[in-house]
């Protein structure tokens, strides 16, 4: 028999007996009214047995006490009050919430809460851990009339974000104008990520016109120049379509880098699946590298374990990558004379690293170079043809192979990119 069934069945058997006991009782105070009548008893003693008798005999057979016994016979939980709910639903929520009385009191917080803002504690006013005029005011105001309100707001300690805060007034029983408010719910929404997001593609657009323009004004003048002035000046002519075929050459470059961006986002969850062999695609970037080398005087060193070093990935992509941090070791740290390729197995890694002993990089910029047209130094970076996107690149190819770029920098000693990919085992090794 189920238990729903048996706890009906077990209170329907008490209602009948509390039902049986009424004419039991009925019956025995009829008895001590005929032993009154009939001098049996004393009168007065009659009477008050006779009453206590009456008043058990008309008690109404409740159902709930029955219920409540029933429920704790059959484990049944207890039901949660209002006030208990409340600020357990609180902790439970995802994103940062607090739960505040009408004067502002810290009644519950959750985790995400408490690393929001640290200094929050449950029985201190709000304004003990948030000190934004803007929100303690909506605060006072919604818990005074009872309107929800959103308020967006910045913070620049301990770092940069934005934050969302709404703020719900709460009232007891069904909603109704004039009600007093019971508690204020405060929750906050991260907005960083999406300003962020933001700013960059405006910041994108900018440099994207501004690297574009730049080329283009060079060209417009030295054309009007080449039409007037130096129409019959050839040296002047010889000079000038040198410069303007490398601000050609520079704004091919840019539109280059700019689509193969684009390429590479469109197809960043797709992650290739073909076998390649590491040691040969960095042979192939310091052969196509060497020329330029020896045009700076600079030595490219390769090391690499005995080969292959298989890793999942698409080769033109790798080429990309590999061709893009060795260059960048030759034009901004070829002052050292040496540049050190290696491979090397980290457990189920392979990892290339690309070091230069150049003049290093400040620490305030390390974390920024993978940036979109980000450059240390704009004027050397424009006179050696770089275009601002070479580290964006490399970033994003990494990412699509599912791998991890590093950058270690110290000022005077150098620089070391490296690339951390999953290693596979290579055709011939497999189910040895």
């Amino acid at each position: 028999m189920a238990l729903g069934e048996s706890s009906q069945l077990a209170e329907d058997t008490l209602r009948e007996r509390l039902v049986g006991a009424r004419w039991i009782l009925g019956a025995a105070a009829l008895g001590l009214g005929g032993a009154v009548w009939t001098d049996a008893l004393d009168p007065s003693v009659a009477f008050v047995i006779g009453a206590l008798v009456a008043g058990a005999a008309l008690l109404p057979a409740r159902k709930r006490p029955v219920a409540a016994a029933l429920a704790r016979f059959s484990g049944e939980p207890k039901p949660v009050r209002t006030e208990e709910r409340l600020p357990a639903l609180v902790r439970a929520l995802p994103d940062p919430a607090l739960l505040l009385d009408a004067r502002g009191t810290v009644l519950a917080a959750n985790l995400s809460a408490v690393g929001l803002l640290a200094s929050v504690r449950v029985g201190d006013p709000v304004s003990f851990a948030m000190r934004v005029p803007e929100v303690l005011e909506a605060i006072r105001a919604s818990a005074a009339d009872g309107v929800a309100r959103r308020i967006e707001f910045a913070e620049r300690v301990p770092i940069d974000r934005w934050l969302r805060a709404d703020i719900v007034p709460i009232r007891p029983g069904p909603a109704r104008d004039g009600a007093p408010t019971e508690a204020v719910l405060l929750g906050f929404v991260d907005l960083t990520p999406q300003r962020r997001v933001e700013q960059m593609r405006v910041d994108f657009i900018a440099n994207a016109s501004h690297e574009l323009r730049t080329p283009l004004a060079s060209l417009s003048g030295f054309i009007e120049t080449l039409q007037g002035p130096a129409r019959n000046d050839a040296n002047a002519r010889e000079r000038f379509l040198k410069i303007m075929g490398e601000q050609a050459r520079r704004m091919s470059r840019l539109i280059d880098d700019l689509l193969s961006l684009s390429r590479i986002e469109l197809n960043a969850h797709l992650r290739p699946e073909a076998e390649i062999d590491l040691v040969s695609v960095i042979s192939h970037v310091r052969d196509a590298l060497g020329p330029l080398g020896r045009e700076r005087g600079v030595e490219i060193a390769f090391e690499h374990p005995q080969p292959p070093v298989n890793v999942r990935g698409d080769r033109d992509e790798l080429i990309r990558v590999f061709e893009n941090l060795v260059e960048n070791a030759l034009k901004y740290g070829g002052a050292g004379g040496r540049v050190e390729i290696a491979i090397a197995r980290e457990g189920g890694d392979a990892v290339v690293s690309v070091r230069d002993y150049g003049p290093g990089i400040a620490p305030e910029h390390v974390p920024r170079l993978t940036e979109r047209f980000y450059r240390v130094d704009t004027a050397h970076s424009r006179e050696q043809g770089g275009t601002g996107l070479g580290l964006a690149i490399v970033k994003h190819i990494v990412a699509r192979h599912r791998g991890k770029l590093g950058i270690e920098s110290v000022p005077g000693e150098g620089s070391t990119f490296s690339v951390r990919l999953s290693a596979t085992l290579p055709a011939d090794h497999k189910g040895k």
